[in-house]
């Protein structure tokens, strides 16, 4: 045993890190598998696991080769990871050192598109309620594109032959790489800063997705929200959606079609008001025509004809209407005469004198109250004795 080499651990664990650095097989390996793990760092490196049925595999990413990612790795996501198998020393366990990776089955532009809409969508930045309306008559419109591009050359030909008076204010920006989505949303706060328009139409023409992907990210999709002038997207052709489509108040197929949406044809225009000036026009002839014909019958009435019989025939009236009313006032005198003579009978049947003049007296108590039984006196009491022509004071005996 003396005679054989004694290893280290370090050692041991450097020359499996030797041997497996000299396999070209896992020097530039694809691993597919099952994310697990995952976790990231505060240095930003990348810590998880990859799976499948059988077995698992320790990984590490670092933060040159995270950064890159387009999108955000989620734990039971299936994955396709490029990579070296190294042997780290100092714990003597071997990983996939990560420089790439991709979701399995679909790519990562893809993953990371439907990522961020859901996202988006979730926070409510493509609510309805929050899209402003266009305005009708557009006096400047702010177009952020590529100046060099087809589509500011498409956009500058429709807004000119269909609203000439309309000013254009280009804002040129880069439409594709990394300085792309900063400079489009720059260029959006900044027509919103000095309110250099009243409308804003952003996008570019087609291409692949990766051409597209300056108007998927959320930095330009934020000032979009953000907006206070309405945002036309215009990106791309007629099948190509981008999240600057979902939040913007308008989406328009293509960036001639946003030129189209965004002002009015002043030839619908000429023959709109054209129409509107023949509908006056002929309200106005109608209201003057029934004008011209009402004067004319009034023209040929009697009263201003002969204006003294019209006065005659209100005279006649007017005295007929007096005998009415004096007949009417004789009439109402002569019943209330009877109805008085009627209730003034009445009156005098119930009177008391009547009573009286038939021989009837009345026996009154000095208090004024009425003597009715004999029970209601006492000897001595006075007593007025009333009839039709006089009294009699007595006395009780």
């Amino acid at each position: 045993m003396m005679n054989e080499q004694i290893y280290t651990v370090s050692q041991v664990n450097g020359l499996i890190k030797s041997m497996l650095d000299s396999e070209p097989r896992l020097l530039n390996i694809y691993v597919r598998g099952e994310l697990s793990n995952y976790k990231i760092y505060p240095s930003g490196h990348h810590y998880f696991t990859i799976k499948d049925s059988e077995a698992t595999l320790k990984a590490v990413m670092f933060r040159r080769e995270a950064d890159r990612l387009r999108f955000k790795p989620e734990n039971g996501m299936k994955v396709i990871a490029l990579g070296r198998i190294a042997v780290f020393p100092r714990d003597g366990l071997y990983q996939l050192y990560c420089s790439e990776l991709t979701p399995d089955g679909i790519g990562d532009l893809h993953v990371a598109f439907e990522q961020l809409k859901e996202k988006l969508l979730k926070e409510g930045l493509f609510d309805e309620s929050h899209k402003k309306p266009l305005p009708k008559y557009p006096e400047r419109i702010a177009v952020i594109t590529s100046s060099a591009g087809a589509a500011v050359r498409d956009i500058i030909r429709v807004l000119g032959k269909r609203y000439p008076q309309a000013k254009i204010i280009i804002l040129p920006v880069r439409v594709q790489g990394v300085e792309a989505p900063p400079e489009i949303a720059g260029a959006i706060r900044y027509a919103n800063k000095y309110r250099i328009a009243d409308l804003i139409i952003e996008g570019r023409g087609g291409g692949s997705i990766e051409d597209l992907w300056a108007f998927n990210d959320e930095r330009v999709a934020r000032a979009i929200y953000e907006s206070e002038i309405p945002v036309i997207s215009a990106v791309g052709h007629e099948p190509d959606y981008t999240i600057s489509d979902f939040v913007a108040d308008l989406r328009a197929a293509t960036p001639s079609n946003a030129a189209e949406l965004a002002v009015p044809d002043r030839l619908e225009l000429k023959e709109t008001v054209l129409s509107y000036g023949k509908r006056m026009a002929g309200a106005l002839k109608g209201s003057i025509d029934s004008r011209r014909e009402r004067l004319l019958r009034l023209s040929g009435s009697r009263a201003l004809a002969s204006p003294m019989n019209y006065i005659d025939e209100k005279r006649l009236l007017l005295d007929h209407a007096v005998n009415r009313l004096a007949s009417a006032a004789a009439l109402n005198v002569k019943h209330a005469r009877s109805e008085f003579g009627r209730l003034a009978a009445s009156l005098d049947a119930l009177s008391p004198l009547k009573v009286l003049a038939r021989g009837y007296s009345i026996a009154v108590r000095a208090d004024g109250t009425v003597v009715k039984r004999a029970g209601d006196v006492a000897k001595g009491d006075r007593l007025e004795i009333r009839t039709s022509e006089g009294k009699i004071d007595c006395e009780v005996v």
